[in-house]
Order: structure tokens, then sequence, then C-alpha cells
């Protein structure tokens, strides 16, 4: 029994379960404004399973095609994909696991989101390949957490709306902003190295500023949700807490760059799930 609470507690760790909370949020809130109210329990239960089987999947790949690169980096190098706790043989198992039951997943939902399940994993597993030969790669994953908002609308609705699309690039850019404020901790290593981030190409300066940028972008495609959505006071209070926790975040970066763990997970943890509070306030 403590053997499989040890490799569970592992694999926990080799995909960081807990940073669910930046996708999970906004696949609800997706999914919310199309039900205009409660979606029920099943698609409760289907749409937690479809993100944390395809976050699984994502983080799979990107665990097992980097070790190379990760037992090089004092930060990476005591991952379980690294020191040996997982095999490399039980991460094939995991990502193919995972990846068939975010299928088997969308088969329960509905007909589209079926045809889009290998779509969505095939850019799920991009940003790994991608940061081997372009700085592109902060957006690829992006992308990849801006799936969820289209996905959520396809789960309730069985197609895909205007006002998700707003929603989705607003999350695109929130995510690519926050990783180019992490990987400012691996901007030596990068170079060292030949990985093709933004830090080590352009400098952690003109990483900053393209990060807020992004944010920037952020807010005003959160607030074209808004707008394109029909939705009222509520939701215009989360676009602009959502404005001040990135501007707090930038602030922490910009004042210490030790305080980059503290941006990363703490502020976006609390802007995903305040801003979903106030959505189910909104459409209720």
């Amino acid at each position: 029994m403590q053997q499989i609470k040890q490799k569970l507690h592992d694999f926990s760790e080799l995909v960081m379960f807990q940073h669910s909370i930046f996708s999970l949020p906004f696949i609800f809130i997706a999914m919310l404004v199309a039900a205009e109210g409660w979606f029920g329990w099943k698609l409760l239960l289907l749409g937690t399973l479809a993100a944390v089987s395809a976050r699984n999947f994502a983080m799979g790949v990107n665990r097992y095609l980097d070790r190379d690169i990760d037992i090089l980096n004092p930060r990476t190098q005591n991952r379980p994909s690294v020191d040996g706790r997982v095999s490399h043989a039980q991460m094939r198992w995991f990502i193919l696991l995972n990846g068939g039951l975010f299928v088997l997943i969308a088969y329960f939902i509905n007909p589209l989101a079926l045809q889009l399940s290998l779509p969505i994993l095939a850019v799920l597993g991009a940003y790994t390949i991608f940061k081997r030969f372009s700085a592109a790669a902060h957006l690829i994953l992006g992308v990849s957490l801006g799936l969820a908002p289209i996905a959520g609308v396809v789960a309730v609705l069985g197609e895909v709306t205007g006002w998700s699309f707003y929603l989705a690039f607003g999350v695109m850019f929130w995510v690519a902003g926050f990783d180019l404020l992490y990987s400012l901790q691996d901007i030596d290593f990068d170079k060292a190295h030949g990985l093709h981030s933004i830090p080590s190409k352009f400098g952690a300066t003109t990483t900053m500023h393209i990060a807020k940028l992004f944010h920037l972008l952020t807010i005003g495609l959160w607030g074209g949700f808004t707008l394109s959505a029909g939705l009222g006071v509520w939701a215009w209070i989360a676009v602009l807490f959502g404005a001040v926790m990135l501007g707090y975040e930038h602030y922490l970066v910009n004042k210490d760059f030790t305080k980059i763990d503290k941006a990363f997970f703490t502020v976006n943890g609390y802007l995903g799930f305040v801003f979903l509070l106030l959505i189910v306030i909104e459409v209720a």
C-alpha cells in the first residue's frame, strides 16, 4: 500500500498535478456561459476528467522528451522523470493511458468533441518539440491551455461560438505571458544549451516588455469576451480583477526575480479561481 501511495505521489510530482488549477477554471467559465447557468453533473465530471487527462498527457510528453535537458539543469534534475523514480516505460504507458482516456471521454461528450480530440492531443504534445527550434514555443504552450475554453463550449453546445475565441485567445496570451516570466529562471541555461526561448534570444528586459504586452492583450480579449457574450457587471469585475492580479505579478517579478515562483503559481492560481467565482455569480 505504501509503495502504491509513493508511486502516485511520484506521478503527481511528475506532472505537477496541482497546476491543473490554471486550465480548469476557464473550461468551467466557458461551460457556464455556454449553458447560461448550470450545465449538469455529467458534464462537470466529463469536463474535469477530460481536462486532467489532457494535461497529464501534455506534461507526460514534456517530461519524457525533455529528459536529456532536465538532467543537465540544476532546477529540474530532481524530477521523477530524471532521477529514476518514474521509469521510461512507465512514462510511455502514462502518456498512452491519458491520451486514450481523453479520446474516450470525448466520445462520451459529443461527436464534435471526438473529432477534435486527436488534433488537440497533437497540439498539446507540440510544445516540447517547438522549444528545440523556435522561440514561439511560449505561444504554443498558451495555445495548449487556450484550447480549454473552446473544449468547454463544444462540450455544452456541440459547436464553437464567437465569444469563446475571445476567451481562448485571452487565455493563450495570459499563459504565454506568465511562461515568459517563469522562463527567466532558465535564461543562462537556455543560452548555454541552445534552447530557443524568448529570454535567451532577446534578454530579460525585452522579455518582460513582451510579457506585459501579452498580458495587456489578455485583458483586452477578456473584455471582448465579456462584450461578445453579453455578460454584465460581475464579468467586468472579473476582467478588472484579472488586470489587477497581472499587474501585481509584474510588480513582483520586476522587484525581485526570486519572486517568480510566487508570481507564477500563487497569483495566477488566484486569478483563475476568482475569475470563475465571479462568472458563477454573473450567470446565477
